[in-house]
C-alpha cells in the first residue's frame, strides 16, 4: 500500500496541520457547533421542508425513505458552511450505499452542485476504488480501506479549507487533496473520466451539509461543525 504522501494531490503534513489549527469560532468555547442533538432533526430540512420525526432512532438520524421512498434523496443542513471541520460517528445496514454531502449549492442537484464523501458497505476490500466507503465519490479513492463491518460505528472527519480537503475515517487519513489541481471537467487527476460536467476546482467554495438517502438504513449520530477562518 502506498503511504499517502504519495497519493495524488497530497499535501504536505506541515500545511495539513497548520490549516487544522486555524482560528475558529461556534456555539462552545472550543468552537464546535452540534448539528443534531440526538432528540431532533431542527437543524435539518427536506426539500425545504422540516425532517420526519420518524427518522430520528435510537439518537441518531437515519436519512433513509426521507425523500418519500425515492432512490436518491438528500437531507441537508438549513445553514450554509464554507470553511469547515465536520466530525460525525456513522453505522451502516447490510450493502448500505449512502454519502456524506458538503459545500453543496443545490439540494435538488447534490451530486453536481456539490462534494460527496461516500459511504458504503465496503469493509474487508483490499483496494477500495472511486466509489467505496471514504472516497471523494467518483473522483478520488481512499488511500486505504479503513471501513468497519456493517453494524458497527464508525467516525468520521471531513476538513475543508479554501481548495484543500482532507478525509479521516476510523483515525485514518484516506482522502488529502487541492482542488486547484482538478481543473479539467469529466478527468479526475489520474486520467480517469468522473461524472462532474464542471471541473472540480470551479464547485462552490460554500453550501450545505448533507446526508443522502440512497434506498438503504444508515445511521448518523454527533454530528458537529467546527467553522474554520
Amino acid at each position: 500500500m502506498k503511504r499517502n504522501s504519495r497519493h495524488p494531490g497530497a499535501l504536505p503534513l506541515a500545511l495539513i496541520t497548520a490549516l487544522l489549527v486555524a482560528p475558529s469560532h461556534g456555539s462552545d468555547q472550543d468552537g464546535w457547533t452540534s448539528l443534531f442533538d440526538g432528540k431532533t432533526a431542527s437543524a435539518w430540512l427536506i426539500g425545504g421542508e422540516p425532517v420526519p420525526q420518524a427518522n430520528v432512532q435510537d439518537g441518531a438520524i437515519n436519512p433513509h425513505k426521507v425523500g418519500g421512498g425515492r432512490k436518491l434523496y438528500v437531507m441537508y443542513t438549513k445553514e450554509k458552511f464554507a470553511d469547515f471541520v465536520l466530525s460525525c460517528d456513522f453505522k451502516v445496514s447490510k450493502e448500505c450505499n449512502s454519502g456524506i454531502f458538503f459545500r453543496m449549492a443545490d439540494p435538488a442537484d447534490p451530486v453536481q452542485s456539490g462534494f460527496e464523501v461516500q459511504v458504503f458497505d465496503s469493509h474487508g476490500k483490499e483496494k477500495p476504488g472511486k466509489h467505496d466507503c471514504g472516497a471523494l465519490y467518483d473522483a478520488l479513492a481512499p488511500t486505504k480501506n479503513a471501513m468497519k463491518p456493517a453494524g458497527e460505528w464508525n467516525q468520521i472527519e471531513i476538513t475543508a479549507k479554501a481548495s484543500h480537503i482532507q478525509v479521516v475515517l476510523n483515525g485514518e487519513r484516506v482522502i488529502e487533496t487541492d482542488l486547484e489541481r482538478w481543473t479539467e471537467p469529466g478527468k479526475s487527476l489520474d486520467g480517469s473520466p468522473n461524472k462532474y460536467k464542471k471541473a472540480l476546482k470551479d464547485f462552490p467554495r460554500t453550501g450545505h451539509i448533507g446526508l443522502q438517502d440512497h434506498n438503504h438504513d444508515v445511521w448518523y449520530r454527533s454530528i458537529r461543525v467546527k467553522r474554520l477562518k
